[in-house]
């Protein structure tokens, strides 16, 4: 796209490079570990890290959540949907400074598909 035929379009990309700034930082530390797959896990968590953060999230909580309910993805791929941080799942859930101890207290209920 062009910012000259498409006025929606931004002047500026600092908020695309303000995003892979962390990701680059985090890549000289990827030289350093002991196999190729333990660096690609740590870039997947740089990933759902930074875009949690793009959605307002609190981290901490949606990585719980998902770990929470990713398993049952295999049994009901449609659930999928509801784990990405755009669902009003994820924004009823994850949103704001929660309390650890009434997340870890709470027993998980079923994806709502």
């Amino acid at each position: 796209m062009n910012y000259l035929l498409d006025g929606r379009c931004e002047i500026s990309n600092n908020a695309a490079e303000r995003r892979a700034k962390s990701y680059a930082t985090a890549r000289k530390n990827f030289l350093f570990h002991d196999t190729v797959d333990g660096a690609n896990a740590s870039a997947i968590v740089m990933n759902l890290i930074e875009t949690a953060k793009a959605n307002n999230l609190n981290i901490y909580q949606y990585l719980y959540t998902l770990l929470l309910y990713m398993p049952d993805y295999k049994n009901e791929p449609a659930g999928i949907k509801q784990l990405m941080p755009w669902s009003e799942f994820i924004k009823e859930n994850c949103s704001g400074i929660t309390d650890t101890e009434k997340i870890l207290s709470e027993n998980r209920g079923d994806l709502p598909i």
